[in-house]
């Protein structure tokens, strides 16, 4: 990032700069981009962009009569002359806006398109907040000095950005030198800058005595193409000579080849009106029809009484009841009457006699098989127990004690078994609080805090020799900035009018960027010296 610095003493009003690259919108210069300052006619690029947007959504078309009013005909210079009560084809007007910054032509598209310049203006705004443009403000739409209308060297790029890629189709009139407008021939106010750089093709012009002279321009050249923008020039000739070292700059910096990321469509608010019928209620709608099937309360569904337990000899019981359950039928279906689903008898008594033949009836369906399964025994603990009783039948309670009874010492001694282990501590309620880390909980070491002053080692600086005008000492720093912005960065420009001439200067920069500054200026057969604090 470069860090020019535009001589205040130069210009009446505030200097600003911004400089993208137009294929991805990332910047590449920037100097005071989000000061709030007078645009000028650069105005009219926004008034151009809401007449583009009119035109392809069918609002309006490039033949539609616009009415002359006496507000648009009043207008000061530049103007193309309408006459109050006139009516004129919308493509003449963009032409005299975009082309000689007419400021009747601007207002008379505001007017035709919103009703009113107030209510244009308005548009206007809502249409910069949906493009991103966060420090811009519109009273009016042709840029005339007015309190409240306001903008920014990053918002304007930002637009002259938007008009390249949104319209293409409408592009090219930015780089017309000339223009028919209906009434009279206009010229370009930007002619000047489009005939001596090479590539540039638009896009306006600025100037009033608050805002000074203002240019977003637009330039390409092979795959790479720039957007920037300067604000507070002090003529036309000083400040297409800003804008071309800009640009130059930002050539040099750009890569050829990148991926091209272009703006997404604005994002634009719409009011959304719902309208909600009132109905009223009526008699005949809330009064009950003898003739309509009205639905009443049914009857709560019997609840079926189950055995706690049932075995195999309780089965047909079991069914008789569920069957007794049933209600005699009636002349309608009630849920009242349904019945659970039961499993069905034979195979129930089928499993519980297959898994259990010799088991006698229980009271339980699963008695009889988990009385018959084979438990696995559980293993000793200790090493002595015996194995002989559960090599045996694992059925046996009696084996399984037995050797449970072995497996324990009965000496209270040390042993692995599960029932020699001791019963664990109860546990304490007491909240210990420790320290994270190590728990050192020691008085803190007092901490020694050391001040320095905002611009330590940066107190030196670099005087680059005499010269008989001062125009010469900004025109070297200006482009020693553009060259080394890298180690100039943070660095404050100065001309000093002295007896032997001008002397421009460097400061605020530390020993080594201004040693490194005066290397290259002496390879360059440039006097240079580093001064210090």
């Amino acid at each position: 990032m470069l860090a020019v610095l535009a001589p205040a003493t130069l210009s009446a009003a505030p200097f600003a700069a911004y400089v993208i690259d137009a294929r991805t919108g990332q910047p590449i210069y920037k100097q005071n981009e989000d000061t709030r300052l007078h645009p000028a006619s650069l105005t009219k690029m926004m008034t151009l962009y809401m007449a583009f947007t009119a035109i392809e959504r069918g609002q309006v078309r490039l033949d539609s009569q616009f009415p002359v009013s006496t507000n648009a005909a009043s207008e000061p210079p530049s103007k193309l002359g309408l006459r109050a009560g006139q009516r004129i084809e919308l493509r003449y007007l963009i032409r005299a806006a975009a082309i000689k910054s007419a400021n009747d032509a601007a207002t008379t598209i505001g007017e035709g398109l919103a009703g009113s310049e107030e209510a244009f203006a308005q548009q206007m705004t809502q249409m910069a907040r949906a493009l991103g443009m966060r420090n811009s403000n519109f009273r009016n739409a042709h840029g005339l000095t007015q309190e409240g209308h306001y903008s920014t060297a990053h918002d304007m790029t930002i637009l002259g950005r938007r008009l390249f890629y949104d319209f293409p189709q409408y592009y090219n009139i930015f780089s017309r030198r000339s223009a028919d407008a209906g009434i009279a021939q206009v010229a370009s106010t930007n002619k000047r800058f489009l005939d001596a750089y090479q590539g540039a093709d638009g896009i306006k012009t600025g100037y009033t005595r608050a805002a000074g002279f203002n240019l977003t321009a637009s330039a390409q050249r092979g795959n790479k193409r720039l957007v920037a923008t300067v604000f507070g020039g002090t003529s036309t000739a000083h400040r297409n000579q800003v804008m071309a070292q800009l640009l130059d700059a930002g050539f040099t910096r750009v890569p050829t080849r990148v991926r091209e990321v272009r703006p997404e469509a604005p994002r634009l608010l719409a009011t959304r009106v719902v309208r909600r019928a009132q109905v009223e209620p009526s008699a005949a709608a809330i009064r009950a029809d003898p003739q309509r099937l009205v639905l009443s309360a049914s009857a709560p569904p019997v609840r079926v009484s189950r055995p706690a337990a049932a075995s195999t000899a309780d089965v047909a019981p079991a069914t008789r009841a569920v069957a007794s359950a049933e209600p005699e039928p009636t002349g309608g279906l009630s849920l009242a009457a349904s019945a659970r689903p039961v499993g069905r008898p034979g195979k129930a008594a089928a499993a519980v006699a297959e898994a259990a033949p010799e088991a006698a009836p229980s009271a339980s369906l699963a008695a009889a098989v988990l009385s018959q399964s084979v438990r696995p025994a559980p293993a000793p603990r200790s090493r002595s127990a015996s194995t002989a009783a559960v090599a045996g039948n694992g059925a046996d309670p009696d084996a399984i004690a037995r050797a449970v009874a072995e497996a324990v010492p009965q000496d209270g001694s040390a042993s692995l078994s599960l029932l020699a282990s001791p019963a664990p501590k109860p546990r304490s309620e007491t909240v210990i609080l420790a320290a994270m880390g190590e728990g050192d909980l020691a008085e803190p070491e007092a901490l020694e805090i050391v001040s320095r002053p905002a611009n330590s080692g940066r107190g030196w600086g670099v005087t680059l020799g005499m010269f008989k005008s001062k125009v010469e000492a900004e025109r070297l720093l200006l482009r020693s900035a553009l060259q080394d912005g890298a180690v100039l960065e943070g660095a404050a420009r100065h001309v000093a009018d002295t007896k032997r001439g001008f002397q421009p200067s460097f400061a605020n920069l530390t020993k080594a960027n201004a040693e490194l500054v005066c290397e290259r200026f002496a390879s360059r057969s440039q006097e240079c010296a580093v001064v210090g604090q």
